[in-house]
């Protein structure tokens, strides 16, 4: 039951713990070449208890150029059901294979993919954070790496996907995006095993939740991180450091050091630079960068690294925020 859109309280849907315009439960599939240079796809679905309606979005950029497709459908009675016509997941095995599809007359992109996982599934524990009395976010969150197999086309042309790389998650809580002054969502791929990090900052830096793991690919127990360190910075067309001002007109990729520590001590210490492939303006500051990544003892591998927020001391110093945001 873990897998299906089930998650809230005993109640029937659409009925949900605290009731609230941004409590969703969602899946999110990230899929990228094992290099990390070429073409990228995110494919969303969730559900909306109060909006009473489900979604799918389909993003990432194919042959150098950026895409995004959005489709809804309301509720009609089955709050359960994930296909929203036009894009749908089938869990065939649960957090062993899932299959993804998108029709390309009607989504962003056409997908016909399986996920295969090569990790045991990890769940981060409920991270909570307010602004006064109000819930900005209250969320729990199970990821997984694994591979993908199969096609996805777009503007008529079809590609084969064959042992790419990726991260699929499921979640569900409130999430208000728009309140929220920093989160990082950064997932490592490597040859045995991938790293996964989900950290939330106050915009003064101060530290609000981090939960991850290392999950090796002969599917071992993972390992949780219990401390981690950024120092990440834009980086412009030219190749230099970047400022990411307003709304990041000036930014073309991402650079920097990261450091996990895993329950038992060890460190883990990564270089990585990539692409700045899926922006999210105008709808939230930051995005989706595709990277290359090299672990200090050696190991090369690829990434996602989510950076994204309303304010931040160090990645969005320029951001104009109407509201109250956590602090």
């Amino acid at each position: 039951m873990d897998e299906g859109f089930v998650h809230q309280l005993p109640d029937l849907l659409p009925h949900v713990a605290i009731p609230h315009q941004f409590w969703r439960e969602s899946y999110f599939f990230d899929l990228h070449r094992p290099d990390a240079r070429g073409d990228v796809v995110f494919f969303t679905m969730a559900h909306f208890p109060a909006r009473g309606q489900m979604d799918s979005i389909q993003m990432g950029k194919v042959g150098g150029e950026p895409f995004m497709g959005y489709l809804v459908r309301p509720y009609d009675g089955d709050p359960h059901t994930t296909d929203v016509g036009g894009a749908r997941v089938e869990v065939v095995r649960p957090f062993e294979e899932l299959r993804l599809h998108a029709d390309p007359a009607r989504a962003g992109i056409g997908l016909d993919l399986t996920f295969l996982a090569r990790t045991q599934p990890y769940c981060l524990r409920r991270g909570t954070m307010r602004a006064g009395e109000e819930t900005i976010w209250d969320q729990s969150h199970i990821l997984q790496s694994g591979t993908y197999h199969g096609t996805y086309s777009l503007g008529g042309t079809s590609y084969e996907v064959d042992g790419w790389v990726g991260q699929r998650d499921h979640s569900w809580g409130i999430r208000d995006h728009g309140r929220c002054p920093l989160w990082m969502w950064f997932q490592l791929q490597f040859e045995d095993g991938f790293l996964g990090v989900w950290h939330w900052e106050y915009a003064n830096g101060a530290r609000v939740y981090t939960d991850g793991c290392w999950a090796g690919a002969d599917k071992s127990n993972p390992i949780p991180i219990v401390d981690f360190h950024h120092e990440m910075g834009w980086v412009g067309p030219d190749g230099k450091d970047a400022i990411y001002g307003e709304h990041g007109e000036g930014v073309a990729g991402l650079a920097g050091t990261s450091t996990f520590t895993l329950a038992g001590g060890r460190k883990i210490t990564v270089e990585a630079e990539g692409t700045f492939d899926r922006p999210y303006e105008p709808f939230h500051r930051g995005g989706l960068s595709q990277m290359r990544i090299r672990s200090d003892d050696g190991r090369v591998g690829s990434a996602i690294y989510e950076i994204t927020g309303a304010r931040h001391h160090r990645y969005f110093p320029d951001a104009v925020v109407e509201g109250v945001l956590p602090a």
